[in-house]
């Protein structure tokens, strides 16, 4: 019998053992990878130079892209490397700092979320109060509270983790490094603690999901009292993105933790993982961009901008050398 201490490394789930296959999720990796460095990369850039933007929900969605990036350069990198070069191999090392960051960016994303809906909550049922509950200072103590909360969920969680006795194998069943298929090779069911802060986590993941449910209740309502259509169509397309992207994130991640084991298999596990860890953090730009309007006008001006800049250089650069 093995011990944990005596493990050097973890092998991944391939995602197929032909060679076409392996090369077509590489590319198609690497362009999911570099569009949602674009698309965060412009949200980035549109937040921080358009002064239009520096509002709460502007702060919150820069914040966003940050923890979409964080999720994707986790997870991603290292599957690009093993179907490049034909592994699945992970040092136990790279294995926890994978774990780690993966948990920490997406409970930082899972808490963001739920501090975006407040904001909508409160801009929409309580417009009068939104600069009072929602000042600079209060978003900076709110965005510090999510990171904090993330980083402290995921210390923990990756301590206890790997604070267990594995002693069945090292291969695991998924692409990255995931907690449930860590524990698989215990030598002995989760721990007290780790069945502790799994169910501390439910409880808050609950709770946060019963407060953005009961805030789109009211925000509804709230919206559908508005007399005029514009009114109306103003605070929707504020409200919507964020509702969709909850939705994804959602939706997701329960079929991945609540589907039963009937119908699981490597092959959908492997598929599941994908849709809750890759595709929610690389399509949440593309919702913003489209139904925010404010955001679509500030990176309109920034690559109209831009196009000027090129000309006045391509301009400089003829004349020079006339």
């Amino acid at each position: 019998m093995s011990n944990s201490s005596y493990l050097t490394q973890f092998l991944l789930l391939a995602f197929t053992d032909r060679r076409e296959l392996q090369l077509l999720h590489f590319w198609l990796f690497l362009a999911i990878s570099l569009a949602a460095l674009l698309a965060n990369g412009l949200i980035l850039s549109a937040v921080a130079c358009d002064h239009h933007l520096h509002t709460p929900m502007g702060f919150f969605l820069l914040n966003l892209s940050l923890t979409d990036l964080g999720c994707i350069y986790t997870t991603v990198p290292k599957a690009m490397h093993n179907s490049l070069w034909v592994t699945t191999t992970i040092s136990y090392t790279g294995c926890a700092a994978q774990l780690f960051f993966f948990y920490f960016f997406l409970s930082a994303e899972f808490s963001l979320l739920t501090i975006m809906c407040y904001d909508r909550y409160v801009a929409i049922c309580k417009p009068l109060h939104y600069r009072t509950l929602l000042g600079s200072r209060a978003c900076a103590h709110m965005a510090a509270a999510a990171w904090a909360t993330g980083f402290l969920y995921s210390l923990l969680h990756t301590a206890n983790t790997f604070s267990l006795p594995l002693c069945q194998g090292n291969a695991l069943g998924q692409f990255f490094c995931e907690i449930p298929h860590i524990l698989k090779l215990s030598c002995s069911h989760a721990s007290i603690r780790e069945i502790g802060l799994i169910v501390v986590s439910c409880c808050v993941a609950f709770g946060c999901f019963i407060f953005i449910v009961f805030s789109y209740v009211q925000i509804f309502r709230a919206v559908l009292r508005i007399p005029s259509q514009q009114g109306r169509h103003k605070a929707f397309s504020t409200c919507l993105p964020h509702l969709a992207v909850v939705s994804l994130f959602f939706s997701t991640a329960a079929f991945s933790n609540l589907k039963p084991p009937s119908i699981s298999s490597p092959f959908l596990d492997l598929v599941v993982s994908v849709l809750y860890s890759v595709v929610p953090p690389a399509l949440n730009p593309l919702i913003y961009s489209l139904r925010n309007q404010e955001l679509k006008d500030a990176l309109t001006k920034m690559m109209i901008g831009f196009r000027g800049n090129n000309k006045v250089c391509l301009l400089s650069c003829i004349t020079f050398q006339m």
